[in-house]
């Protein structure tokens, strides 16, 4: 074998290390002889977790040494690492790695701590890092399926709940269709190409000198709009939203609405921009549309809920449809914006699911929000915590969340796209009752009965630390804002 058909493997190493890690971890399981009884599985589990978290911090160490200022493309281009890759790895592996740190004592108390679930999430994980730097639609649907089959496993984790069991059903199913519909958009981008690389599709694309692109191609993309759609919970390919984060367990719950919404994301910015970038005219409006549609329904179906998990999901649909405007406004200034906004969410959705795996009564997990009912008066730390991302989340200054929708509707009104920063602020009016809800339930209700205050250590150092974040946000910005410019501009570059 000639030395050019060996692909530099270097660029995928992070990926490698991720997925030698997950299956050393699973070898130790399988060989481990208390780790299948009870006491036994606790112990493991623990140290599972431990290790998994170490695998994931490590990794994006990895990620970070390997940086390099220009685009390194590997295995005939259908891999790529450059800034914008490194900006989304690093969020996907921190936020998984934190998603493990809170998981591990309420799978104790649920009586499934079992290793399996920190491998899934190191082989899910994975699967976003794979689809994060995707340059080609075969390794877009690799990453995908790879992070898609760990997640249905996840979601059906407690297996002696009917809901979890239950979910893990529904997203399995819908995520099949989804998967199905993408695979077939890339199909027929494939037969009005000729090839399935990013790059040579968006010369394609370009080389038409201003004719009208195809109808099949126009089919193929809404096709594949269509099933990245559904992985990031838009309008209307939400359906499985609410059932998944309610049935599933909360930690699940908190794990799917960070590193897969953010992997996600990120696969539909590179999908949009880079191969059909040129097309922005033609997809633009199936975007307004979703974003639209997005933060009208997660506005308005959150107000009636009394489920604090469907209440958070409802509410991710409402924020996915805050990001999609920077996706329709293109450009630096909109692909700036919108990592802008999906590190603040990430940070406050981190900080909320904390707080909920707080929410304890006799040492049962509560998920009703008239549970919360005067729980200032016997947990005023996480009261406290919950009122700052419920305030944040609203988009009350000085707090993060302010500025993420700043940044966002700003870039709308810069691009002339007026009437989606008109309704996506009126529809961050209507939220903010639904948020201030929560904050009006915990301070004025009476308490039927204290929650619990034997939360663990991990579980209020990440709240400290995510509400301190969240918090004081506004004193140095810089970091993330320069971050994301570079990582923008890094993806435009390549487009």
């Amino acid at each position: 074998m000639a030395a050019a058909d060996v692909p530099d493997l270097i660029p995928a190493l992070p990926e490698i290390f991720l997925v030698l890690a997950a299956m050393a971890l699973l070898m130790l399981g399988a060989f481990q002889r208390d780790a299948g009884d009870g006491e036994g599985a606790i112990r493991f589990s623990r140290l599972a977790s431990w290790l998994g978290t170490a695998a994931l911090a490590l990794t994006a160490l990895l990620v970070v040494t390997i940086a390099s200022r220009g685009a390194i493309l590997s295995f005939n281009g259908m891999f790529i690492v450059d800034d914008y890759a490194i900006f989304f790895k690093v969020l996907v592996l921190l936020s998984s790695a934190f998603c493990l740190i809170i998981s591990q004592e309420y799978l104790e108390m649920r009586g499934i701590a079992r290793f399996e679930f920190a491998v899934l999430v190191l082989l899910a994980s994975t699967g976003m890092m794979l689809m994060i730097s995707a340059n080609d639609f075969i390794a877009l649907y690799l990453g995908l399926e790879m992070q898609s089959l760990a997640l249905y496993v996840i979601a059906s984790f407690d297996r002696n709940e009917n809901r979890s069991v239950e979910a893990g059903l529904k997203y399995f199913v819908l995520g099949a269709l989804a998967s199905g519909m993408l695979l077939y958009g890339a199909s027929l981008i494939y037969g009005y190409t000729g090839t399935t690389g990013f790059d040579a599709v968006g010369l394609a694309v370009g080389g038409r000198e201003g004719a009208a692109p195809s109808l099949g191609l126009v089919v193929g993309l809404v096709f594949v709009m269509a099933g990245l759609a559904f992985k990031i919970s838009a309008v209307p390919f939400h359906m499985w939203t609410p059932d998944v984060y309610q049935g599933a367990p909360t930690p699940v719950t908190a794990f799917f609405s960070l590193a897969p919404k953010l992997a996600a994301i990120a696969l539909l910015l590179r999908v949009m921009i880079e191969p059909f970038g040129d097309m922005l005219e033609q997809w633009r409006q199936i975007v307004v549309f979703i974003s639209l549609a997005s933060m009208l329904l997660g506005a308005f179906a959150a107000i009636s809920q009394n489920n604090i998990k469907r209440l958070m999901a409802y509410s991710s649909i409402g924020h996915v449809g805050y990001a999609l405007i920077g996706l329709a406004v293109g450009g630096e200034e909109g692909i700036r914006s919108v990592l802008i906004y999906m590190t603040i969410y990430v940070v406050m959705n981190l900080g909320v699911f904390t707080c909920i795996l707080c929410m304890r009564r006799r040492d049962q997990m509560v998920e009703e929000i008239s549970d919360l009912a005067g729980a200032s008066r016997s947990n005023p730390m996480m009261t406290l915590a919950l009122a700052i991302f419920m305030f944040s989340m609203a988009g009350i200054p000085p707090l993060a969340g302010f500025f993420g929708k700043l940044y966002i509707f700003l870039a709308a009104v810069q691009a002339g796209l007026y009437t989606l920063a008109i309704v996506g602020v009126l529809s961050s009016v209507v939220a903010a009752y639904y948020y201030l809800r929560i904050v009006k339930v915990m301070y004025f209700d009476a308490a039927v009965e204290p929650l619990d205050r034997n939360a663990g250590m991990s579980l209020r150092l990440v709240m400290l630390g995510t509400t301190l974040l969240v918090a004081l946000f506004f004193l140095w910005p810089e970091p993330v804002l320069s971050t994301a410019g570079v990582a923008a501009a890094s993806l435009l570059a390549g487009g």
